[in-house]
């Protein structure tokens, strides 16, 4: 199974109601600055927004790659605007019915793709954490609890964060969901410091997963995915990746020499990959 989002990737894309035109603007900005981002890296981007973002044509989206998805696959759903939560039940805003994190659970339940990351950018997401949460899923949310009720800047900085190359924290040319994260914290803190106000959200991120995510890519790497050669080094190459993250959280239940000589070898074989990657010449004659 390949570690990137580059191969049998499936994103969705929902704007929700901002309630007054400024806020739907920028809903509307945000959906579309993340569906041409997805296009970079996948050819299955659906993007619900205004009045097509209903529960109805969330569900059936969802319903759909529960069909079509393989157990391979990666999903990327991300939901942008405003929530709402009742002490019971966290609610994501959009036209008609509200849907529950209880639904948005059901429906990614039925998703088989192995590893799926859920981005919930409104007020009241850290509500939804319980529900989302999974052993194959990273879940994101602008705030840490249902309390945190205002609306949120956090969309605003995870989208910043998938074209600031300050955000690659690794440097490889790649942003991954935990870089995008950890950038966006940062952004959400400054903003309420330099606007000297009472912070009302604090975004939360659940999830081993989430350094295996890739959800931009930049430079020479954004080249490189265009060729077909240099793509499938790319892939291999966050495939190791993703192995080293893997090995590292067991760090302490390995005796140390296994340990070392493990990580060895995936550091020889990332070197390897990454000379590949360096010296490899696009495939434009093909």
């Amino acid at each position: 199974m390949t570690a990137s989002l580059l191969l049998a990737a499936h994103f969705v894309i929902v704007g929700g109601l901002g309630g007054e035109p400024d806020y739907e603007q920028r809903f509307f900005s945000y959906a579309n600055d993340l569906e041409k981002i997805a296009r970079s890296l996948s050819s299955d981007v659906t993007v619900l927004s205004g009045k097509s973002a209903t529960r109805e044509a969330l569900q059936s989206t969802l319903d759909h790659l529960a069909k079509s998805a393989a157990a391979g696959d990666s999903l990327a759903l991300f939901l942008i605007g405003h929530g709402t939560f009742d002490a019971t039940n966290y609610k994501f805003n959009i036209t008609g019915p509200d849907p529950t994190a209880q639904d948005l659970r059901g429906w990614l339940d039925r998703v088989p793709a192995s590893r799926q990351l859920v981005v919930v950018a409104t007020s009241c997401s850290g509500a939804a954490i319980d529900a989302l949460q999974k052993d194959n899923r990273v879940v994101v949310t602008a705030t840490r609890s249902g309390g945190e009720r205002n609306a949120v800047v956090f969309a605003r900085y995870w989208v910043e964060a998938l074209r600031d190359p300050a955000a690659d924290s690794d440097k490889n040319e790649t942003i991954s969901a935990l870089e995008a994260f950890r950038y966006a914290e940062e952004k959400v803190k400054r903003f309420y410091t330099d606007q000297k106000r009472i912070a009302t959200e604090h975004p939360r991120l659940e999830g081993k997963l989430a350094s295996s995510f890739v959800l931009a890519r930049l430079g020479e790497a954004a080249a490189a995915a265009n060729d077909p050669l240099r793509r499938k080094l790319l892939a291999q190459r966050e495939a190791l990746e993703t192995q080293i993250d893997a090995l590292k959280f067991r760090k302490s239940a390995l005796p140390g020499d296994q340990y070392k000589r493990e990580l060895e070898r995936l550091l020889l074989e990332l070197a390897k990959i990454q000379d590949a990657i360096e010296s490899a010449t696009p495939s434009n004659k093909q």
